[in-house]
């Protein structure tokens, strides 16, 4: 293996439970990305998210929030995955980011607890707890653009 191999690692070079904790923090986040997609299309969701406030079908402008939040979830996504050296290449500014990414899921656990929805409180708290875990072991577990 050449030096410039192991200070610039391939994807193929990542440590396989950082690989694991990746892809297990980018499939809920996808999957969220998915609901709020359904939800922008005008699925009959609405009592089950946002606190389980709204409508069953959530109004024009509820519905281009969850527009907006699909695309910052597949973002997420991404980032935790490029930080583990799954795709594209590993880079120093992910650390802050995936790191930030963690720390919003956390704070997002406490509201989808703390929710009047029992599926926010039942699914989605205990998903957005294990996807926090899991993208804060990817951001402690990799540094330099490599995984560790």
């Amino acid at each position: 293996m050449s030096a410039a191999f192991t200070t610039h690692p391939s994807p193929t070079t990542v440590a396989p439970v950082v690989g694991a904790a990746a892809i297990g923090a980018g499939g809920i986040l996808l999957g969220f990305a998915g609901l709020q997609i359904a939800l922008a299309a005008g699925a009959p969701l609405g009592e089950h998210v946002w606190g389980g406030t709204q409508e069953r079908v959530l109004p024009a402008g509820m519905r281009a929030a969850a527009g907006g939040a699909a695309v910052a979830l597949t973002a997420a996504a991404t980032v935790v995955a490029r930080r583990a050296g799954l795709v594209g290449r590993a880079a120093r500014w992910l650390s802050p980011v995936t790191w930030g990414i963690a720390a919003y899921l956390a704070l997002n656990t406490v509201g989808n607890l703390a929710s009047s929805s029992g599926v926010e409180r039942w699914a989605f708290g205990p998903a957005t707890a294990i996807a926090s875990a899991l993208t804060a072991f990817v951001a402690l577990r990799t540094r330099g653009g490599a995984s560790a």
